[in-house]
């Protein structure tokens, strides 16, 4: 073997031009960009940085790929979309609206999608994947926010992940307004509408932003490049800088045997990582491909173009609007005229709503790291049933978003349905307030069942469905031991008792000042994180008696090597 491998060697060596110990030419190129960008050491750092492997961090990479998929069809389609409110008479492929008067927005965007070859195709698949990215990057914050990732020191890449789906969601509202047909100019007078309601200053705004009375013939051409430039280009800054934090800080991963704040159990980014990758862009590229070839997304030949004395019946935004459009739908058309000014409270209180909401939700990491006073930095994620309060605020909020949404498509439920449209608005004015605190309360109750069961598994085993019947007559299930991998998942998370003021009066009858920050602060903590909101992890001495068969637990488990598993004792700080 070593004889044919040294007349490999020699071989080479006599037929290569370049003297022996010379480096080729591929490596001398690589040793210039090294000496200059230092890549061999970022490259030894990183590419075999370990990543765990969990189907919830796929939502982060189908957020990234339907973006380049975005970014991809959005360069096809600005070669022959031109954004002109100019008045053109339509002589086109799409005989039923010949003859009629429209902007060359919409002519451009009708002959795209009836003369451009693959462009309805590549109109689709653009679309799709904008609905795909915003719901993408709200399931993967949910996720983030269900688990604790948020958490130190995670904070800063939270409010990157919360600015890219707030812009998001603008670069939708611009990209569906471009092709200036009668839905989406709908969307447009709401938008105006709510401007208006801002006071003293909406005229000015709105006159600013149309450049002159509403629909102008400015619109278009400044949604434009807001569209194709300005917000894509800072999302894809915020996506480089969260992508980056996310190497520098290393993944989160799942509570489990062998993870802990210091050391990650998974694949390294090469090749493995970086081949499933690969592939699973390939994957969310043909799906949204197969989705736009199959399923008709915003046919605007079918509205017509845009004219300000029409509206479209069921006229809807993309679900993401939802929200605001539900809020102004279902507020109560007040008003209040004082000093030559109306203060349209109808429209202007659920127009500053919506980005209070949101802003509430950047912010929340924030707000609970004050609570907690907890500056250590966090690598494991949460089980969601052992943060109840918060689990509970997630889905109150997304009990909020259910019912705004409903009212914002009040018509279609009335007409589908066959309901009253005032029924369904009264329901929905009535489950803002109250569906929410259901939906949290229930939600509380649930996790800490979860957090009993737990326990319960703990002390006394998993359920085996086996019945036994006892010398005496008694009928018990036997119940089998966990192994240590369970008991650590179980019994791995801390409970700190929450943050207190403490007495009020130190030894020398002294009193101490506390302002009113440390009192709501010791109020919130005691709601979030008090003893109400969990239930005790088992301890130790729990574990090693009933393990060691006294109080009649041995003749309950029915396993005669139950007892010998008392050494498991101790995993998972003060757990068992």
């Amino acid at each position: 073997m070593g004889e044919y491998a040294g007349s490999v060697n020699g071989t080479a060596q006599e037929g290569s031009s370049r003297p022996r110990g010379e480096p080729g030419k591929g490596e001398r190129v690589a040793d210039w960009a090294d000496g200059r960008l230092g890549l061999y050491t970022l490259a030894k750092a990183n590419l075999r940085k370990v990543f765990p492997d969990h189907w919830s961090f796929m939502l982060g990479e189908i957020c990234l790929y339907s973006f380049l998929v975005l970014i991809l069809t959005g360069v096809y389609l600005t070669l022959f979309f031109e954004p002109s409110s100019a008045e053109v008479v339509y002589h086109g492929s799409y005989a039923p609206l010949n003859g009629i008067t429209m902007t060359r927005a919409y002519e451009s965007t009708l002959d795209i999608s009836f003369d451009v070859r693959g462009g309805l195709l590549i109109r689709q698949i653009h679309h799709w994947s904008a609905l795909v990215f915003v719901t993408g990057m709200l399931v993967h914050m949910m996720r983030v926010f269900f688990t604790g990732a948020f958490r130190k020191p995670r904070e800063v890449n939270w409010v990157f992940g919360w600015l890219l789906l707030f812009l998001g969601i603008l670069t939708g509202l611009t990209g569906y307004s471009l092709p200036d047909d009668l839905l989406s100019g709908t969307g447009v007078r709401f938008a105006d509408g709510a401007i208006l309601s801002v006071p003293i200053v909406g005229t000015y705004l709105s006159f600013f932003l149309f450049g002159g009375e509403f629909p102008g013939h400015d619109i278009i051409s400044r949604f434009y490049p807001i569209h194709v430039l300005l917000l894509p280009g800072i999302m894809l800054g915020l996506v480089v800088a969260h992508l980056i934090l996310v190497f520098f800080h290393k993944h989160t991963q799942y509570p489990g045997p062998g993870r802990d704040q210091k050391s990650v159990v998974g694949m390294p980014f090469m090749p493995v990582y970086m081949a499933k990758a690969g592939g699973f862009f390939f994957l969310v590229f043909g799906v949204l491909a197969v989705m736009g070839g199959i399923a008709s997304v915003n046919p605007v030949w079918a509205f017509g173009p845009y004219r300000p004395d029409l509206v479209t019946t069921g006229a809807q935004p993309d679900w993401y609007l939802g929200f605001s459009e539900g809020l102004i739908r279902v507020m109560p058309g007040w008003e209040i005229n004082a000093w030559g000014h109306t203060l349209e409270l109808g429209v202007l209180i659920p127009f500053s709503l919506f980005p209070l909401i949101l802003l509430a939700i950047g912010a929340y990491p924030f707000v609970e790291a004050w609570i907690t006073g907890d500056k250590r930095e966090h690598h494991i994620l949460d089980r969601p049933r052992n943060a109840p309060v918060r689990t509970g605020l997630g889905v109150a909020w997304l009990t909020l978003y259910a019912v705004l949404l409903l009212g914002g498509g009040n018509d279609i439920v009335a007409t589908h349905l066959h309901l009253s449209i005032n029924a369904i608005t009264w329901f929905v004015r009535i489950s803002v307030f109250v569906a929410p605190v259901v939906a949290f309360m229930v939600t509380k109750r649930i996790c800490l069942g979860l957090q009993r069961r737990d326990r319960d598994m703990v002390l006394h085993g998993r359920e085996t469905g086996t019945i036994r019947r006892l010398p005496h007559g008694e009928y018990i299930e036997v119940h089998e031991p966990l192994g240590r991998d369970r008991l650590f998942t179980l019994t791995q998370h801390e409970q700190h008792p929450p943050y207190e003021i403490g007495p009020l009066v130190d030894h020398n009858g002294v009193r101490r000042p506390v302002t009113v920050s440390q009192r709501v602060r010791a109020r919130l903590a005691r709601a979030m994180f008090g003893a109400d909101s969990h239930i005790p992890k088992p301890t130790p001495e729990e574990y090693r008696e009933l393990t060691a068969g006294h109080g009649g637990h041995a003749g309950h488990e029915g396993h005669e090597g139950h007892g010998g598993r008392a050494g498991q004792a101790g995993h998972g700080g003060d757990g068992p």
